[in-house]
């Protein structure tokens, strides 16, 4: 079984990838500098002396980081994906399996992105308690601070100062990330290294790799790339890129709506990482429900395609 089936005449597969970084770099610097553009528009000239301030998502700037993080992201990410199906000379649609989506299967990636939770919290948890040894101290030093300089950002530009913020949130959180992402990695990547190396199960797991090692967040890196690999599979099984919007959409508007619930309820928003604190059983529960779910979704999917 392919992701989707190539077009012979396509070009060789690392070209394929190359192709991706150009498009990713080239996008993302000039919808960066749109992005900047628009902020002195809205900021003054004297935003050239706060720059950083901006970058940093200081609150006085943070309407403007939202700009800019919003078209680096459809230059980094939307943009490179459409280009490479153009390059090929296929409609995006079909390049990317793009069909209309079958009810059952969109109610079951729903399910199973609920169930897996438990089992993404403890991952997280294992993640997080990771030391390095003692002659690596140094490194594991500035992991941290990045980390934490991830997490104060997220922070800010999670929280909200009315609906319409929430809105805004979802679309450059949960949306954008979602459509863009999945065109990018399991769209563009994974397809390119399936090519490549003749093996979905390796092409799934080399994608989740750089999908969670792209986010510099080294203390969620195994649960990112837990679900980049769960996105992969959604892929692989469905032939269609649909499946994993979808899952990225719903893990993403999660982490926005639970923000703006704790905001509501003054509960700080540096809380929102604190596990919920399931048994141990319910974590063994997840997980093998998740895995008997992902084979529901595949023998389903299987035979939506036959019937197709």
């Amino acid at each position: 079984m392919n992701f989707v089936t190539p077009n012979k005449e396509e070009i060789n597969p690392f070209l394929q990838l190359l192709l991706l970084l150009f498009y990713g770099i080239a996008g993302g610097l000039v919808f960066g500098i749109i992005g900047i553009a628009i902020n002195f528009v809205m900021y003054g000239t004297g935003l050239i002396s706060n720059l950083d301030a901006l970058l940093a998502g200081e609150p006085k700037y943070i309407t403007g980081m939202k700009v800019v993080q919003i078209f680096s992201s459809i230059g980094t990410f939307i943009l490179p994906g459409i280009a490479l199906a153009l390059t090929e000379r296929q409609k995006v649609s079909s390049f990317y399996g793009l069909k209309q989506p079958k009810i059952l299967l969109l109610m079951l990636v729903l399910i199973i992105m609920i169930i897996s939770m438990p089992l993404m919290e403890w991952t997280a948890i294992w993640n997080q308690k990771m030391a390095l040894p003692e002659f690596l101290k140094g490194i594991e030093h500035w992991m941290k601070e990045k980390e934490d300089a991830a997490t104060q950002i997220t922070i800010r530009l999670l929280t909200v100062r009315s609906n319409f913020d929430f809105i805004l949130n979802l679309f450059m959180i949960a949306v954008l990330p979602a459509i863009g992402e999945e065109l990018m990695f399991r769209g563009g990547v994974q397809r390119s290294l399936n090519r490549a190396f003749n093996n979905p199960h390796v092409a799934i797991w080399l994608t989740a790799i750089i999908f969670s090692a792209i986010h510099v967040q080294f203390y969620g890196f195994i649960p990112r790339m837990l679900l980049g690999a769960g996105f992969g599979y959604l892929y692989y099984f469905s032939g269609s890129l649909w499946y994993a919007i979808l899952a990225h959409f719903i893990n993403n508007a999660y982490a926005v709506c639970a923000a703006f619930y704790m905001q509501k309820h003054n509960i700080p928003l540096d809380k929102a990482e604190d596990p919920i604190g399931f048994p141990w059983y319910g974590y063994l529960i997840s997980a093998i429900i998740t895995i008997a779910l992902f084979q529901i979704f595949k023998n389903n999917a299987e035979r939506e395609r036959k019937l197709d």
